[in-house]
């Protein structure tokens, strides 16, 4: 074996590991197709040591309270801010998203242990008057040992970063991060394992029919966190009601509309619409606007200029801080994004960008494609109700906001939506109507902290980023002391 990094080891109980079994599994460097690293690849054995670890080191973790594990979390923040360019160096590589937004991540992340050290308090509870002679008061306590299983797109923000709320109030973890861009995971393991008590944090590396199945089956765990696909979110419903009755939160898929009104600026509608298509990240995120909605009366202005925009995107390697956009992810998924640009193609959507293969020596290897516009997409096109997951906008035409409500609404998802007005009554009667959770007006891809993000219909339950995150990880005890 070989490879920039090397082979890696993971943290079951306080200790960085092999699997139990010797196996590794590789990682591939998305640009170039050449195995940069290993990481260990645990099976179910590994899964019951991990869980076992966590369920022994659930009451120390959760006796040692608020302030004490405040400090950890921010101790956390602190040895990742002096890891930062290490870890910044290993993420690009092992996801080819593009230096400039994977350093974002690393600052969330950072900022995500920051958040959740500084929220410990609002974990109250209340006192009830329903009754003069007893005192009726509720408290919340954690849920024990809790389950992630993270996507490839942001390894370290989703895998650490979303281990703050359940730390912080009191739970101990066992985290699968994704096969696909798993390298981070070592990093991650060596400054937990130097920060956290024995068992507090785990990490089992392997596939998701594999060891995370095994998490989410284990009665150990009762609460589990699964950001990824609808069919893998609901296969892992499945399998937590078959083992026991489990606390669960999905982040799921979204095929997110961007509905533009005739009155907007059409430069700055182009820009929005370019901006929420999240191409630095090759368009991998569940809440990019990968439907653009736009009315008859500016629909073929709005497309021609955003088609220019996308046909001047700089693709290159994702370490060069001048690359606007670097590879998809993985070949199987690489694969996938093809197979959609040709259903858009068959069913009838005109190609006005991309879909190829860019030209040259630097993109002879790697799962290259140039990031794609179809326009007079109609909403019964693959194109317009499948989540693609990668750099494919969608353009659809409207002509009345009964007819843009129905196409916006007319998936199974409901992540997030854009709305491009001036009128500000039009934009609220709109955000009211449009069945998604979380909504920019005039806005597209950004999250602020503290406001809850997740999805209605098929895109999930469960809100994150906020104190509703925090609360989610506890539950409610009520007690009754008679006077």
């Amino acid at each position: 074996m070989s490879g920039r990094f090397g082979k890696l080891k993971t943290l079951i109980d306080g200790e960085l590991v092999e699997s139990a079994s010797g196996q590794w599994l590789e990682s591939v460097d998305p640009a170039t197709e050449q195995v940069i690293g290993y990481v260990p690849l645990c099976d179910r054995a590994d899964a019951e040591r991990a869980i076992a670890a966590a369920q022994a080191a659930a009451p120390a973790w959760r006796d040692l309270g608020v302030a004490g594990r405040a400090a950890k979390l921010r101790e956390l923040a602190a040895r990742l801010l002096e890891r930062s360019q290490e870890l910044l160096d290993i993420e690009v590589a092992d996801t080819g998203s593009t230096v400039g937004k994977m350093r974002g991540d690393v600052g969330h992340t950072i900022g995500s242990l920051e958040q959740y050290a500084g929220l410990g308090l609002e974990m109250k509870g209340e006192t009830i008057p329903a009754s003069v002679n007893h005192l009726h008061m509720t408290v919340r306590q954690p849920f024990g040992v809790v389950g992630r299983i993270v996507p490839f797109n942001h390894p370290l923000y989703f895998s650490l970063g979303g281990s703050a709320a359940p730390l912080m109030a009191g739970n101990t973890l066992v985290v699968k991060p994704p096969e696909q861009s798993p390298l981070s995971s070592a990093i991650m393991s060596e400054i937990c394992r130097d920060v956290l008590p024995k068992g507090v944090m785990n990490v089992l590396n392997g596939v998701g029919a594999g060891i995370g199945d095994a998490i989410v089956r284990h009665p150990g765990v009762r609460r589990i966190a699964f950001i990824g696909s609808v069919p893998t979110g609901l296969a892992i419903q499945r399998a937590a009601a078959e083992s026991a009755v489990k606390h669960l939160t999905l982040e799921l898929g979204g095929k997110n509309p961007m509905i533009v009104f005739p009155d907007v600026d059409i430069d700055q509608a182009v820009t929005a619409a370019f901006q929420g298509m999240n191409f630095a990240w090759s368009g991998q995120s569940c809440g990019s606007t990968s439907r653009l909605l736009v009315h008859d009366s500016i629909y073929d202005d709005v497309v021609q200029r955003l088609a220019a925009r996308i046909d001047a995107v700089k693709l290159g390697m994702p370490a060069d801080p001048s690359s606007e956009m670097g590879p998809i992810n993985s070949k199987a998924h690489y694969e996938r994004v093809l197979r959609y640009i040709e259903y858009g193609k068959e069913d009838g959507a005109t190609l006005m960008a991309g879909g190829v293969r860019p030209d040259g020596d630097d993109f002879a290897r790697g799962y290259w494609v140039r990031p794609t516009l179809f326009g007079n997409v109609t909403p019964d096109m693959r194109i317009a109700k499948e989540e693609i997951f990668g750099p494919v906008l969608s353009a659809l035409r409207w002509s009345n906001i009964d007819e843009a409500l129905r196409i916006a609404n007319g998936t199974e998802y409901g992540l997030t939506a854009s709305i491009w007005t001036n009128d500000l009554k039009t934009a609220l009667r709109t955000a009211q109507k449009v069945e998604s959770g979380y909504i920019w007006v005039n806005g597209a891809s950004s999250h602020h902290r503290g406001t809850p993000f997740g999805g209605l219909k098929n895109s999930g339950i469960g809100r994150d980023e906020g104190l509703e995150e925090l609360l989610s990880y506890t539950e409610q005890k009520a007690i009754h002391i008679a006077l």
